[in-house]
């Protein structure tokens, strides 16, 4: 080491040379160093100094090798630079190694100038035979405990050394990470050879002279005994100090079995001149502490048949013979295998192991929480139990995932596609850091610990000793980064709502296309199993990334279509969305991640033919079902916005229709698809679609007029809403009527006015052959025979000179729905004396009840039951509305709470104004609701329009399903609608007809 002619480091700059090479306490590393120099005869701080700047912590090193020095100074002179560079590294990041070389100076030339490898298994379990069996017969007692903890620790020594050269010098190489899967199999294969050395070493000392009274010595050499590894030992996944988990399992006489285990455990654990190495844990046996510390193989295998529960078999998925009689040790482990990978169908398993994670947080103490790698949230058992919980959901029936390690697991469950790739990468990235900080922590005292230090030096040193990171702060920007991400992929994971319901599933639902998978496919509700095994087979076949994800989904998407009122129909509905979707990660992501999603999407395609059809030709709305707010509608000044953004961006009306048609029939498949999941109700609903269609129809008008070919710009009209369009009422099976206004002089009454030409392309342009919108102008005067665009002249006229009363009624529901907005105003500056009439006259009164009996007995179609009819039936929305109305008719002029399109604000206003009992209108709403919510729920179903309450049960259960009712009860649901029309109905003939109660119901005054 020496080099002659070069001295000692000059004064200047002298201790900032200290400061670089990582030393905290400047002048003493100056005068120990120079200490050092002197016990090893060298002048040469400087080659000192540099091995000494690759130890994490360089002030520990120092003291540690000055007194190595002191006792064997010549032995460390000799060593080159490279090798004293590599003791510095070992003794740095680990002072109780360099303690351990204190006491065995004579291992360090072979530690430090190993070649750079780990050992396999084989070669560990031979070296630490041949330690306990320096003569060919092995050690009893101390003797042989100190001689394997030796060669343990020589050779853990070389492992560490390892593990520290893949970091390089406090960080120099770029990733120590990569190298942790071999460094954890390299001391799992020690603890292998340790337990291994161990029973050599029990069975000296059991048949040493006296040590066993009652136990005859061939009791001993007839016994078959092996050692079960657990947990991480038995992952080959170990750490650098652990608890070894461990199982006992024997063929032969049980009191030398058991004198055999307790010698073991000694062995490795028990106070002796050489430390012990680390605690041999058997509780996880069978009944824990308190059942026998060894049982047979038939004992074992009858306990786990019978009566183990689930955390025992989430612990059995990483045993492994490790030492002892192998064989008999595999025996053990083939017969459990099938019953660890049936325990996930056990009642609440999931929620049992999600239970069981909860409460090894619950009990670790509050100022550890934020500092536990191990067990906090964030840390490593949170990214065990996510994998393990997966693996024994999944695993049933997938050998793929049959693993003991956790990141193959990880892998596997990556390949297969139970976990997203760049999730699970995310996961194998932070768990390898976890490890590595783990190892260090413990490298450095020998000491099981997995608390991250709560002070800079403690961060700082570990730092340096991991390559992780520079120093402090970052290591606990590191620490803080990773733990955040790691408890957000473990919620996501461990509480998937998908794992619960794979484990609830019978085995034979995986057996697809079978005899018995086509008879479960009926028996849970599919009226074609064939066509749904086709269905299956073309989602599910092949050796894609997606076919594979989807055949792990299938079996819990057919239960919750199954739930649904044509799983049928719902099935096929799903093939088509998932085609739709073959190419787009995020749509397989959505369904596997077990958000509400899937159980959603399948929902929706089951209950509802009127979406799911919209659903097909815009397959990306799938998305929205992943948050609530995403179903929402988008408030309508940012829609008309959009669309009419779109029309600037387009070279003709015909090219802005197409793009502005798309959005509409987007915004219309959100709102179905909220109103089925239970997102929006039926107002929410009624403002979506009247935003929606005023902004389609006011965007159109843009277009036209922006494309309008001709000299002469096409001239401004207003779009007036009417009925329910017009009362901001709309549901699925509305209508939107509308009337057309235009300024004098755009108008005539031929059908090729400048005026009509624009409602006629505005009719054309909203015809969507995907999805039918019909404008229906037939409320304007004179009905379909009248033109189809008037002045404001040619309207006042009209309605002063020819209207009817009734005209007068609809105009009631008039608003401003899209166009001129100024001209509009001018129309309803004609309409409302007309509306609202100064004086109301009796023959007025008795032309709206001419009408209304005329409506009833001419409009409702022939052969139809009228109590089954929810808008010109007994009790129904005509009954209602028109009632409404005619207050509005009598009372508007003097009332402004009556000057309202809305029904149910008129309703409302004239409960408060006293012209109807607050009960009556009470009444009155509730069967116009429940009229208007069938008659929605009735499209969204079968996705055709009808006004009449079906009697088939299907079509029934199919408004019970959107409405989320139970199917089950549909007669209900027709004698909710009985009791509630009849009262509405009792109350329209009081108030609209003048009808007393007893000629109303003459049977209950008899």
């Amino acid at each position: 080491m020496t080099e002659p002619g070069v001295s000692r480091p000059g004064r200047r700059g002298e201790l900032g040379g200290y400061a670089r090479a990582g030393f905290q306490h400047l002048t003493a590393a100056r005068e120990g160093l120079a200490d050092l120099a002197r016990a090893l005869g060298t002048a040469d701080e400087l080659a000192l100094l540099d091995g000494l700047s690759a130890a994490a912590d360089p002030d520990t090193a120092l003291a540690v090798l000055t007194r190595i020095a002191e006792e064997e100074g010549p032995r460390l002179a000799a060593l080159d630079a490279f090798a004293w560079r590599r003791l510095c590294l070992l003794v740095g990041a680990s002072p109780a190694l360099g303690e351990f070389l204190y006491r065995h100076p004579d291992l360090i030339d072979g530690i430090v100038a190993r070649d750079g490898r780990l050992p396999s298994g084989d070669e560990a379990r031979d070296e630490l035979l041949a330690a306990v069996t320096p003569d060919g017969t092995p050690l009893a007692g101390e003797a042989g405990w100190n001689a394997l903890r030796i060669g343990y620790r020589a050779l853990l020594a070389g492992v560490a050394l390892f593990d520290l050269t893949s970091a390089g010098a406090h960080g120099a190489a770029p990733d120590p990470r990569p190298a942790f899967e071999a460094v954890a199999a390299a001391l799992s294969s020690l603890a292998d050879a340790a337990l291994e050395a161990a029973i050599a070493v029990g069975r000296a000392t059991l048949l040493a002279e006296g040590a066993t009274p009652r136990v005859a010595p061939e009791k001993f050499t007839d016994l078959r005994f092996a050692v079960i590894a657990m947990g991480k030992c038995g992952a080959e996944e170990l750490n650098v100090v652990s608890d070894v988990d461990v199982m006992f399992i024997a063929e032969g006489d049980e009191r030398a079995a058991t004198a055999l285990a307790r010698e073991v455990m000694r062995a490795i654990q028990d106070p002796a001149l050489e430390l012990p190495l680390w605690q041999v844990d058997p509780n996880l046996r069978p009944e824990g502490r308190q059942g026998p510390l060894v049982r047979t193989l038939s004992s074992m295998l009858s306990y786990y048949d019978r009566w183990a529960k689930a955390w025992e078999f989430q612990a059995l998925i990483k045993a492994r013979a490790c030492a002892g009689d192998l064989a008999l040790g595999e025996e053990f482990v083939a017969g459990t295998r099938p019953l660890v990978w049936a325990s996930a169908n056990r009642e609440d398993f999931v929620g049992s192991v999600q239970r069981m994670r909860e409460r090894v947080t619950e009990h670790i103490a509050p100022e550890e929480l934020p500092l536990q790698i191990k067990l906090g949230p964030g840390g490593l058992r949170d990214i065990e139990f996510s994998v393990q919980l997966l693996q024994l959901v999944h695993g049933q029936h997938d050998e793929q995932l049959q693993l003991r390690g956790t990141l193959p697991a990880l892998r596997a469950l990556v390949e297969d596609g139970y976990v997203a790739r760049s999730d699970g990468e995310r996961l194998s990235e932070h768990y390898r850091t976890l490890r590595v900080l783990e190892h260090r922590l413990q490298l450095r005292d020998l000491r099981r610990t997995a608390l991250m230090p709560s002070d800079d030096e403690g961060r700082r040193v570990l730092a340096r000793a991991s390559g992780l990171a520079r120093d402090a702060k970052e290591l606990s920007s590191l620490w803080d980064r990773v733990r955040r991400e790691v408890r957000e992929l473990h919620l996501k994971i461990f509480y998937a709502p998908l794992l619960s319901a794979v484990a609830a599933l019978p085995d034979e639902e995986f057996v697809l296309g079978t005899a018995e998978a086509k008879a479960r496919l009926s028996s849970i509700g599919f009226l074609d199993p064939d066509g749904a095994s086709r269905h299956l087979a073309a989602l599910t076949s092949g050796p894609s990334r997606s076919a594979k994800i989807l055949r792990n989904l299938t079996p819990v998407l057919l239960q919750w279509l199954a739930l649904g009122t044509d799983p049928d129909f719902g099935l096929l509905a799903f093939r088509k969305v998932s085609e739709a979707n073959r190419e787009a990660s995020w749509y397989l992501r959505l369904l596997r991640d077990g958000s509400l999603a899937a159980e959603r999407l399948t929902l929706l395609l089951a209950n509802s033919k009127y979406a799911a059809g919209l659903l097909e030709g815009y397959p990306e709305g799938v998305a929205w079902l992943e948050r609530d707010a995403l179903l929402e509608p988008p408030a309508p000044e940012a829609l008309l916005s959009e669309m009419r953004s779109l029309v600037s961006r387009r070279p003709s009306a015909q090219s802005a229709a197409e793009r502005l048609r798309r959005v509409h029939r987007r915004e219309i498949l959100r709102l179905a698809m909220g109103r089925v999941v239970g997102v929006l109700d039926e107002d929410a609903v009624a403002r979506g679609l009247d935003g929606a269609h005023t902004a389609l129809l006011d965007a159109l008008l843009s277009a036209i007029r922006a494309h309008a070919g001709g000299e002469s710009e096409a001239p401004e009209i207003a779009l007036v809403g009417m009925g329910r369009f017009g009362g901001g009422e709309l549901g699925f099976a509305s209508d939107i009527d509308l009337i057309a206004v235009a300024r004098g002089g755009a108008t005539g009454t031929g059908p090729v006015s400048p005026a009509a030409k624009v409602v006629t392309e505005l009719r054309t342009l909203v015809s969507d052959p995907r999805f039918p919108v019909d404008l229906d102008f037939d409320l304007r005067p004179e009905g379909k025979n009248g033109p189809l665009v008037r002045s404001i002249d040619s309207y006042r006229s009209y309605y002063e000179r020819w209207s009817a009363t009734w005209e007068a009624q609809a105009l009631l529901r008039a608003r401003h729905a899209a166009g001129d907005g100024s001209l509009s105003a001018e129309f309803f500056a004609m309409a409302d004396p007309i509306r609202y009439p100064a004086e109301f006259r009796e023959e007025q009164l008795r032309d709206v009840r001419r009408m209304k009996a005329r409506v009833e007995g001419e409009r409702l179609p022939q052969g139809q039951d009228p109590a089954m009819h929810l808008k010109l039936g007994p009790g129904g929305i005509s009954d209602v509305e028109w009632l409404v109305q005619l207050l509005q008719l009598q009372h508007g002029a003097e009332h402004p709470e009556l000057r309202t399109v809305s029904t149910l604000a008129a309703l409302s206003g004239a409960a408060r104004l006293g012209l109807i009992d607050a009960d009556d209108a009470v009444t009155l709403e509730d069967a116009w609701r429940l009229a208007s919510t069938l008659r929605s729920a009735m499209r969204l179903w079968n996705g055709r329009g009808t006004d009449s309450l079906p009697r088939d049960w299907r079509d029934l259960a199919g408004i019970a399903g959107v409405l989320g009712l139970p199917r089950d009860r549909t007669s209900e649901l027709v004698e909710r609608w009985h009791t509630v029309s009849r009262r509405a109905r009792a109350v329209f003939e009081r108030e609209f007809f003048g009808y007393r109660e007893d000629e109303l119901f003459p049977e209950v005054q008899a």
